[in-house]
């Protein structure tokens, strides 16, 4: 795995509460390799700079201090065309869930090409939500024990940045690279914006009842989900919601 690869991908952690699972984030991201660590929304203002996240990076402080901390998980994933929220628990509506093997083979494809990855990891006692999984391509799942499937946060950053790690350095061997059509997906934060678009445009035409939304607008969101948008669909997509607009 070389500089370049380990820039494309993004380890972003959502409402941490913890200073010491931050710092420990940081240990094991420098220890495989990588340095991209964003923060959204932690719990404590400044959670990177804590004594105790500090204490537990050891020797890693230089990505606590460059560690990006963001108030939304939106602005984190713009750009990244694929977003993998790791979750175990299952969901009736969200995106297409994989197991990490599988996930693990699209981030390789992806990076080979020149495109930006992003790995979202929960908050530690209740994990990801679903309107956090709402701007995920997918959701992943580490195989563990069935009966006892729980990492901590650290542990679980750590399995994937090292299997990651041993993956990327293959890439050597492998011919991946030209497959243009997987780095023009568009990010979550796209779809997400054109799907508020249609939400406008399908109250505008009375098809979505806003008083009683029932279960439409996550079954979109699920189908767009499978569905992989490209870039120019994205546009499709909102022409469309605007001709719908320009019928209120």
């Amino acid at each position: 795995m070389d500089k370049h690869q380990a820039q494309l991908v993004r380890w972003v952690l959502v409402e941490t509460s913890h200073p010491g699972n931050v710092g420990s984030a940081a240990r094991a991201l420098k220890t495989m390799g990588f340095k991209d660590l964003c923060l959204i929304d932690p719990k404590i203002k400044g959670i990177a700079q804590q004594p105790e996240a500090i204490a537990l990076a050891s020797g890693a402080s230089d990505l606590l201090e460059s560690a990006e901390e963001l108030g939304s998980l939106d602005d984190a994933v713009q750009g990244c065309s694929l977003v993998l929220g790791l979750t175990s628990r299952e969901r009736e509506f969200g995106p297409p869930a994989l197991a990490w093997e599988s996930a693990r083979e699209l981030i390789t494809q992806i990076v080979c090409n020149q495109g930006r990855v992003a790995l979202v990891f929960g908050p530690e006692r209740t994990g990801l939500e679903n309107h956090h999984l709402s701007l995920c391509t997918h959701r992943v799942w580490l195989e563990a024990n069935p009966d006892y499937p729980s990492l901590n946060l650290a542990q679980a950053l750590m399995v994937c940045a090292y299997t990651l790690r041993e993956a990327l350095k293959e890439l050597v061997s492998k011919d991946l690279a030209g497959n243009t059509e997987l780095s023009n997906y568009a990010d979550p934060a796209a779809v997400a914006a054109m799907l508020e678009h249609w939400r406008d445009g399908l109250e505008a035409i009375g098809y979505l009842d806003p008083a009683n939304p029932k279960k439409l607008m996550p079954r979109l969101e699920a189908l767009f989900a499978r569905s992989r948008l490209r870039k120019e669909e994205i546009d499709l997509l909102r022409g469309i919601a605007k001709q719908m607009l320009l019928r209120k």
